[in-house]
């Protein structure tokens, strides 16, 4: 499997959260404002063993309703490679090539992985033991930035699919989520993280409802969007 492969594969189970057994990451998201060219992430080890790192930003795109990610030098990571002591912590710095506002918003994913030691994986390669996703978002200068978001229910050679647009100039981070259809039946689709929407973006997702939902016509969206309970309504397609 390519690194990308890989890399968008593991996306989803990092995305929510970014504690693993002795590694603790905080924030698990980067907010930039406009004039702000410069963050950091803290990684701290609550074990009592050493932990070994390699750290790499990626910029992050969404193409064809999919995720696509793709090596950057817009954001720097400093250092790459980390060795944080048992019971310590430590700070990566991330910091922008290219400094001052921008029109629409940027986005990046930090890649954290914990790697073995050398002498202890015994052949060549990285032995990634655990992957961590930070999303890192520059904000437009324009104030206040907006997601503007339509929703499309569909099927799909017999599969229940979600299309959200977002003709909006920043992201929209879509949380918790109920379906309730004209006769009230409500279809749960998601209680956390469900994904993002980048700015003038468009993401498509398969529905974990049942091929026979009832689904077709007017659905009310119940959904947190940004932190922010909102009623949606789907568009026909």
């Amino acid at each position: 499997m390519s690194l990308l492969k890989s890399v968008l594969a593991l996306l989803a189970c990092c995305a929510a959260g970014a504690n693993g057994a002795n590694l603790q990451i905080s924030p698990v998201t980067l907010n930039l404002r406009a004039a702000q060219n410069a963050a950091g992430i803290n990684l701290q080890n609550l074990g009592d063993q050493a932990i070994y790192g390699q750290v790499r930003v990626f910029a992050w795109d969404q193409r064809d309703g999919e995720e696509v990610l793709a090596p950057t030098q817009e954001l720097v990571a400093s250092p790459p490679i980390v060795e944080i002591a048992a019971n310590s912590r430590q700070t990566i710095r991330l910091v922008r090539a290219q400094a001052g506002p921008v029109a629409q918003e940027k986005t990046y994913r930090v890649l954290i992985d914990e790697i073995s030691r050398e002498d202890d994986a015994g052949r060549s390669g990285v032995d990634i033991r655990l992957r961590y996703s930070v999303p890192v978002f520059v904000l437009p200068a324009a104030a206040p930035g907006k997601e503007v978001l339509d929703w499309q229910v569909f099927r799909e050679r017999g599969e229940w699919m979600l299309r959200i647009k977002n003709s909006g100039n920043v992201h929209a981070q879509i949380g918790a989520m109920t379906l309730t259809n004209q006769a009230g039946k409500e279809f749960a689709v998601s209680k956390g993280l469900f994904g993002y929407v980048l700015a003038e973006r468009m993401r498509v997702w398969r529905l974990p409802v049942a091929r026979e939902a009832e689904l077709d016509g007017p659905l009310s969206i119940a959904v947190n969007v940004n932190a922010k309970a909102l009623i949606a309504k789907n568009s026909t397609p």
